[in-house]
Formats: C-alpha cells, structure tokens, sequence
C-alpha cells in the first residue's frame, strides 16, 4: 500500500517539478556565495594585503569542518535519520551565518587586529565564515540531490539533476559576471557579500516553501509514513558498512574528487589566470569565467536526458574526464594568449563540467540503496571536499613559491599550475575507464537508461 502511494506522489509531473524548480533556486544563491570572492583576488590584494598563500588558504577553507570534523558525513546521517526538510532548513540557516560571518570580515566594521597561529584576524575571520557556509552549502548540496533522487526515481532523474546543476551555476555566472562591478559601483568590496545574504535568506524561504509543499503532498496521499519519515525504509548505522564495502561507489567518489580538483579550485584562480597570462582587464577577466557555467546550464540538461533515454552512463563521465586533460594543457601551453583564445577554452570546459555531472550524481541510486543515499552522497561529498580544501592552498603555495614574475602588471605565471590541473584529469580518466570496468563485471546498470519503461 505505501508502495502504491509513493508511487502516486512520484508519478505527478506538476509535483516533482515544481520540488525541482524550488530546491534549484537554493541551491543557485548558495553556488553565487560560493564563488562570489574569486574574481576580487586582486583587490584583496590592493586593499587588504592579502598573498597568494593567504588566499589559497581562504579557498580551501570552504571544507576545513566537512573534511577535518566530518561535519559533512554526519550531515548524510541526520538527513538520512531525520529527512530531508529538517535537513534542509538546516542547511540554509548555517550558509547564512557563515556568509554573514564572511561579510563582516572584509567589510568596513572589521576591527579585529593581530594574528593567530600566524595567520592575520581578517583572514582567519573570513575563513571561519567560509568553513561554516561550505558546511552548510554542502549539506543541502547532499539534500537537494537526494530529493530529486527520490521524487524522479524512475523518472527523469538524470534530466532534473542536470536542470538542478544548470540552475545552480547560473548563480556561479552571476557572481563572476557582476561581482567586480557590484564592488566598483558601490566603491566596497564587501557589497557583493551582502548581495549574496540577502540571496540566501531567498534561498531559505524557498526551501521552506518546499517543506510546506512536501509535507502537503505527503499528507494528501494519507502516507502518514513519509511525513514522518519521508515513506523510505529505515536507515541503520551499520548500513554505513555496507557503502564503505562498495567498489563502485568508491570509484565514484574518487572520480568525483578528482574531477572536481580541476575544476572548483581552477575557478578560484581563473580570473586571474585571464590577467597573468591573457592579459585581460579586471571586469573581462571575471567576465570569462562566467562562460563555463554558461555552458554547463545549456549542456547539462542535454546530457543528463542523454543519459536518461540512451544510457551509456561511464561513457559520458570518461569522455568529460578526458576533455578536462584538454583543457588544462591548451591553458598550460604558451600559444595564442590573446583573450578571445581562453574564451573558448573556457567554453569546453564547459563542455566537460557538463558530461561527468549529469551522469555522476544520477548513477549514485543505481549503486546504492535509496535509504543510504544520504549517507552515500554525503560521504562523495566529502571526499570531494578534500579537493576543495586541499587544492586551493596547494595552488596559492605554488604560486607564491614558484611562479612569481617580478613583473608588476603579470605577476604570477600559471604554467606549472595549470600542469598540475591536467594531472587531475589524467587520473579522472584512469578512475572513470575502472568504473566503467566494474559496472560490466558488476551489473550496477551504468550502462543502461535512467527511465524505467512500462
């Protein structure tokens, strides 16, 4: 009888898309706070001081609590044990704590002097507020996919996770696209952080407006079950056992890891690579960046319906992997630096940020049991948190260590950088050619197409 239920409220077309179309929009304020400081690197460095060192240390500090205190692993447990709105509303409150926190260290209020373990009041404040939005960004990341795992299970899970992505970098566009100017116009460069707060408060009623819509819709069926425990099969602590035992749930993971180290911290340093090497001012130097979400929004949806209809799911993750190694060595090679040229580099790294997660993230329920998938998820989390955290500061000791010009106008040189980039899509392509490998030997249905057929 509960099975026949869900399958009443799953089988709704206005209900499961229009759940999409709510969480996307907190996910896409959360993804605008996440990359709203990378275009302003030169002028932390202008106005604060900041070094290379200092702001690869600020990067990374988006996973300092999901990696080092596991926040991000017990969030997938209380999602699992408590569900997806208590987690969900969660979520959004500590995002906006954290983004506040942030604000307040590089605003004019600052006031707070000295060092900590060497490093300066200002950068550890903005970093503490960083570390608490990721951990919170996070978690909702995990939330959100795992209500759409569960509303279009059978469905177009594969689409609406691509929709999902598409919504949430036009919020990575934006913060780009209009960071430098929201700064210059208002002549502070904490304006855009408080853009961003008043973006996450949005985020957070829209997310409650979910919760109302799904607490509805759960009780319009009579399943009294889900809207207690969302009508899924009780999650158990040693189910975490059984995910830690899974191969292809780890290779998942570690493609994830991989993929994502060249791709996230890459976008920390983009603006700046576009000044160093192509010689672009500050507005067009954050401007091209903002083409890579651009092109995931357009792209991800095509491939995840690819994936939805067709199948062929470690395919399109290997294909994506290797067009990050191409991407990565056409920026490390010293032709054409002109802006135009990394414009279009940019475009197919679009392309690559398009085919692996419209077919990652919809595989997950294919290898693990939809009662673990918060815990499943969360735990890909973080492991790619480690990328996030770990290769920001790699890249900004790098830079501050070995690739310093002594030219005022070009400062740093992204060679060595955007070699290490590359290596990051070389071992993406091994890991996702072994997934593909293990799919066949164990018959998880990468393979096959996402939409069950009658």
């Amino acid at each position: 009888m509960k099975q026949i239920l869900r399958q009443k409220l799953n089988d709704s077309p206005v209900a499961r898309w229009s759940v999409l179309g709510i969480v996307s929009i907190t996910m896409m304020c959360a993804y605008f706070i996440t990359d709203v400081m990378a275009p302003l690197q030169s002028m932390l460095e202008e106005q604060f001081g900041w070094d290379g060192t200092e702001y690869g240390l600020f990067s990374g500090a988006y996973g300092w609590f999901n990696v080092f205190l596991f926040m991000l692993i017990f969030g997938g447990i209380i999602l699992d044990r408590k569900g997806t709105r208590f987690t969900g509303v969660l979520s959004c409150i500590l995002m906006i704590i954290g983004c506040a926190v942030k604000y307040y260290a590089v605003s004019p209020f600052f006031a707070l002097e000295g060092a900590v373990f060497g490093i300066r009041m200002q950068v550890l404040t903005a970093c503490l507020g960083f570390a608490v939005f990721g951990m919170g960004a996070e978690t909702a990341g995990v939330t959100v996919t795992k209500i759409i795992a569960r509303w279009f299970s059978g469905k177009e899970i594969a689409l609406a996770m691509g929709l999902q992505v598409s919504t949430a970098r036009i919020g990575t566009a934006l913060a780009f696209s209009t960071t430098v100017k929201t700064a210059t116009r208002f002549n502070e460069l904490s304006a855009p952080l408080l853009l961003g707060l008043l973006l996450l408060c949005i985020g957070l009623i829209a997310f409650v407006v979910f919760c109302v819509m799904d607490r509805k819709l759960d009780r319009s069926v009579g399943d009294h079950a889900a809207a207690g425990s969302e009508g899924e099969e009780a999650f158990r602590l040693q189910d975490v056992a059984g995910i830690v035992r899974n191969r292809g749930f780890w290779l998942i993971a570690i493609l994830c890891l991989l993929f994502y180290s060249g791709v996230f911290p890459f976008l920390k340093y983009a603006a700046s690579l576009m000044t160093n090497k192509y010689g672009a001012g500050e507005e067009l130097a954050g401007a091209i960046p903002s083409l890579l979400p651009l092109g995931a929004i357009l792209l991800t949806p095509v491939f995840g319906l690819m994936y939805d209809r067709v199948g062929k799911g470690a395919g399109i993750m290997l294909a994506g992997s290797c067009l990050l190694v191409v991407v990565h060595t056409l920026f490390a090679l010293p032709l054409l630096n002109v802006w135009w040229f990394a414009a279009f580099i940019m475009l197919l790294l679009g392309i690559a940020f398009s085919l692996v997660p419209s077919a990652m993230w919809p595989s997950v329920p294919k290898i693990v049991p939809q009662n673990q998938l918060g815990t499943a998820y969360a735990t890909i989390f973080w492991v790619q948190n480690i990328g996030l955290s770990g290769v920001p500061v790699l890249i900004g000791w790098v830079l501050k260590n070995y690739c310093q010009t002594g030219v005022a106008e070009k400062p740093y040189d992204y060679t060595l950088p955007m070699i290490i980039f590359a290596c990051f899509g070389l071992l993406a392509v091994l890991v996702a050619w072994l997934l593909g490998k293990e799919d066949r030997e164990k018959g998880y249905g990468l393979a096959k197409p996402n939409i069950r057929r009658a």
